[in-house]
């Protein structure tokens, strides 16, 4: 009877051995995953930390691990997501869990994968667009106004001139005085072309480079 005891002194250390291999082999396997990732070799990375993992809270980090390699490196925020869930299912209490629920949270408020926009992304392309628009129609008003007052003018242009009267385009700087100044050697008559012009300037005396004035 004396062979029992060496084949039960073998056969505790064999489990030990083999307790020993089950518990390193996770380990040997997140230290080359993380040294893949020091080299930016994500894909690796990940088949190694997928590897180690034993569903048990035992490896509950290397969910953790790989939801922020999918989100930051990789930028695949479905994937992120489940590997954060899980982390919070196995190490509900973990050192990581305010991070993950802070990204379960905000994930919750993105529109489905594919489109990679969020809701908050969506309001405001929305709002940009009304702005747009908005823009849009302003312009197409002040293109008319122009459109409109530039036919004003040609018709003004064509219509006969009073008898002794003759045209001036305004050049940058001028005024109604210095355009009276200019024909009649004083500023008093500035109110004559304004009065002259009163279809064109509306009652106003102000003018712009390139209006044609009649001088009356």
């Amino acid at each position: 009877m004396r062979w029992i005891v060496p084949f039960w002194i073998a056969a505790a250390l064999g489990l030990i051995g083999c307790d020993k291999l089950i518990t390193d082999r996770p380990k040997e396997k997140i230290a080359a995953a993380e040294q893949r990732a020091k080299t930016q070799d994500y894909p690796g990375a990940i088949a190694l930390y997928e590897s180690a993992l034993d569903g048990t809270a035992a490896t509950a980090e290397v969910h953790y691990r790989l939801g922020v390699m999918y989100d930051e490196k990789l930028n695949r925020p479905t994937s992120a997501l489940h590997h954060f869930e899980r982390y919070l299912e196995l190490a509900p209490k973990g050192q990581f869990v305010k991070d993950a629920q802070a990204f379960v949270k905000e994930a919750s408020g993105r529109t489905p994968r594919g489109t990679g926009t969020s809701q908050g992304e969506m309001v405001r392309l929305k709002n940009d667009n009304l702005s747009l628009q908005k823009q849009l129609l302003e312009a197409k008003q002040r293109l008319s106004a122009l459109s409109v007052s530039a036919a004003k003018r040609a018709e003004e242009s064509k219509a006969p001139l009073p008898p002794g009267a003759r045209k001036h385009t305004v050049q940058p700087g001028e005024t109604l005085a210095s355009i009276s100044q200019t024909y009649y050697k004083t500023r008093a008559r500035a109110n004559d072309i304004q009065e002259a012009n009163q279809s064109q300037l509306g009652g106003k005396n102000v003018i712009k480079p390139g209006q044609v004035l009649i001088i009356p």
